[in-house]
């Protein structure tokens, strides 16, 4: 089993530990996971302060938030990584980074990465025309939910059209808050599961809303996986962990659900 989306826990004063990735591999394998993908926000590390302007700009809530959360650097990540590979381990380990994808510095966030090497690139969406939908539920007072849907699946399709990514993350995660359309997402999802096979990209079957928001559900919505799966998309378990005792979380019944769709 596979756990496709683990945080290593960032510490923002940039530093690593081995005490800690040991932690995480004692409770990947006590919840039976024997492949985990572990990460790190791209917000975290200070060589992306130019990809996330926008976002600090958009009201002061965001700007704090930015600036206490970036407190590292992609170097001290890659020393660490580095320094990994060369340990063994009872389960296997890859190491990249969860990305979010802002269209206005696209361009900025490309350059970034191809002076930066890993084992995968996992692209998410988590800023509606820099708007942070996921940051607090009070913020979609007065958002037209429909007109938010399309955007952010817009954004999705330029992110896997961008051909930067290895993976999509959560990729109905805009539902966090309980909010939802009143109009059938089918024909979308069916264009994303498209550009998803074409691309050669996996797309998580997150349980991250149900342990990081409360969400009722595991996975993304039947609708959508139905789609995916009938358009065979690569689907891959995904805790998106980030607290030690959630490693491998809920990663049997989320592919039970996989198969059982």
């Amino acid at each position: 089993m596979i756990d496709a989306h683990v945080h290593l826990l960032h510490n923002p004063t940039g530093a690593y530990n081995f005490n800690l990735l040991e932690s995480i591999v004692e409770a990947a394998i006590r919840s039976n996971v024997d492949e985990i993908y572990l990460l790190e926000h791209t917000h975290h590390f200070y060589e992306f302060k130019e990809v996330y302007k926008p976002i600090s700009l958009y009201n002061a809530y965001q700007s704090d938030w930015i600036a206490r959360v970036m407190g590292g650097t992609v170097d001290n990540y890659l020393e660490f990584i580095a320094l990994a590979k060369k340990r063994s381990y009872p389960i296997k380990i890859k190491f990249g980074l969860e990305v979010c994808y802002i269209p206005q510095t696209a361009h900025q966030l490309c350059k970034i990465l191809e002076n930066h090497k890993f084992d995968f690139l996992t692209g998410s969406v988590h800023y509606i025309d820099n708007w942070g939908f996921d940051h607090k539920a009070e913020f979609w007072k007065d958002i037209a939910i429909d007109k938010a849907y399309v955007r952010y699946y817009q954004i999705m399709i330029e992110l896997i059209r961008s051909g930067i990514f290895s993976g999509l993350a959560h990729p109905d995660s805009i539902k966090c808050f309980g909010n939802y359309p009143l109009f059938d997402l089918t024909e979308i999802y069916e264009e994303i599961a498209s550009l998803l096979k074409t691309s050669d990209m996996f797309a998580e079957q997150s349980g991250g809303l149900f342990l990081n928001y409360g969400f009722p559900d595991l996975g993304m919505n039947r609708s959508m996986l139905g789609v995916f799966k009938a358009q065979g998309v690569k689907i891959m378990t995904a805790s998106d962990a980030h607290k030690i005792e959630h490693v491998g979380a809920n990663i049997h019944e989320l592919q039970r659900i996989i198969d059982m769709s």
